[in-house]
């Protein structure tokens, strides 16, 4: 993380948080190797400019750089290295990311095909878990990915056969007369072009906007869709889909982007990523918070929530109410039994 050339924080495998050294002598030389990276990218080539002040790009080596310079006090910039790459759901247990009974629960979900929004705060640990659920997708079947940036990475991992990858491309130079830029390239037109491809599931990366249609469609399209967004916790994901679904323009009203939602989006997993400062420094402790089930509701809100995990007093999501339509997880391989003796009301019949 990178706020002025001189300004520069770490974070560590662990979570920890250490100062690191400066990457430039000055802030208009690090400008200058932005703008020089930017334009000689190897993957993904894009402006980075005074009349283009924003930076998303994938390095080389697979990290995602996001900078900002000329609209903030001094350049910034955050790069994220993916570290946990060959990741299940059984390693986010072992470090504590979640219960076996969490981890149960979304590994069955994956298996029987169920659609899941993955949300949480920036650095949260998002993409990870995603790459967790994606694990347990059987290894035959064929996949999509549709990002704005390569983060997944299925692609590379070698664990599937068939992997599409899509990425969007910005465009450059002057608009059409349609509102486009010359080479733009967007998730909807990926997303078009996947339905000849003959995916078995379809993988769309962060939700920020009206790219959500490209989620809804993949998920209407067919089950056992995988998507992430940002959100403060599962029930403000759902306001925030709405939302962004209704950025697609008018014609798009909150009575059309909730049912569609309530439709198509079976499960929210909400992530929590705790800050906690000691003598040494500082170090961040992610967790699964949240699920929660979303389904089709009454007409004044247009759909209904049941937290099947909610967070206890440590903020680690345990068993609540689970919807008699998820008990047939249990053929998928999920531990109905230590769910239900969990429950804090006890276990049922």
């Amino acid at each position: 993380m990178i706020v002025g050339h001189d300004n520069v924080l770490l974070e560590l495998v662990d979570g920890t948080l250490i100062d690191g050294p400066p990457v430039a002598d000055s802030d208009q030389e690090l400008i200058d190797f932005l703008v020089f990276l930017a334009s000689r990218s190897e993957v993904n080539a894009r402006s980075f400019s005074e009349a283009q002040p924003r930076l998303h790009l994938r390095l080389d080596g697979g990290s995602r750089l996001a900078a900002a310079a000329w609209v903030t006090p001094r350049p910034s910039v955050v790069i994220r290295r993916h570290r946990l790459m060959q990741v299940t759901l059984d390693d986010l247990v072992a470090r504590e990311m979640m219960t076996p009974t969490a981890a149960s629960f979304l590994r069955a979900a994956v298996r029987a095909r169920r659609s899941i929004v993955v949300a949480g705060a920036q650095g949260a640990g998002k993409t990870t878990l995603v790459r967790a659920l994606c694990a347990e997708i059987d290894a035959m079947e064929a996949i999509g990915t549709f990002e704005t940036e390569y983060e997944l990475h299925l692609h590379e991992l070698g664990r599937h056969k068939v992997v599409h990858a899509w990425e969007a491309r910005p465009g450059s130079g002057e608009r059409g007369p349609d509102g486009r830029q010359a080479g733009e390239f967007t998730l909807d037109e990926a997303l078009v072009d996947s339905f000849r491809f003959n995916l078995s599931r379809q993988i769309v990366g962060e939700v920020r906007g009206k790219e959500i249609w490209a989620m809804i469609k993949a998920m209407e399209s067919g089950t056992g869709s995988i998507s992430t967004t940002h959100a403060a916790d599962a029930a403000s994901a759902v306001r925030k889909l709405v939302t962004c679904a209704m950025e697609a323009g008018p014609h798009v009203t909150q009575g059309l982007a909730t049912s569609k939602l309530a439709a198509t989006v079976d499960l929210i997993v909400q992530l929590s990523m705790e800050t906690r400062i000691h003598p040494r420094g500082a170090q961040r402790t992610r967790r699964v918070a949240e699920i929660i089930a979303l389904a089709p509701g009454e007409k004044e809100v247009g759909y209904a929530t049941t937290h099947v995990f909610r967070a206890d007093a440590s903020g680690v999501a345990v068993p609540d109410v689970l919807p008699d339509e998820y008990r047939a997880l249990a053929h998928h391989g999920f531990d109905l039994g230590a769910y239900l003796s969990t429950q804090p009301y006890g276990a049922q019949p």
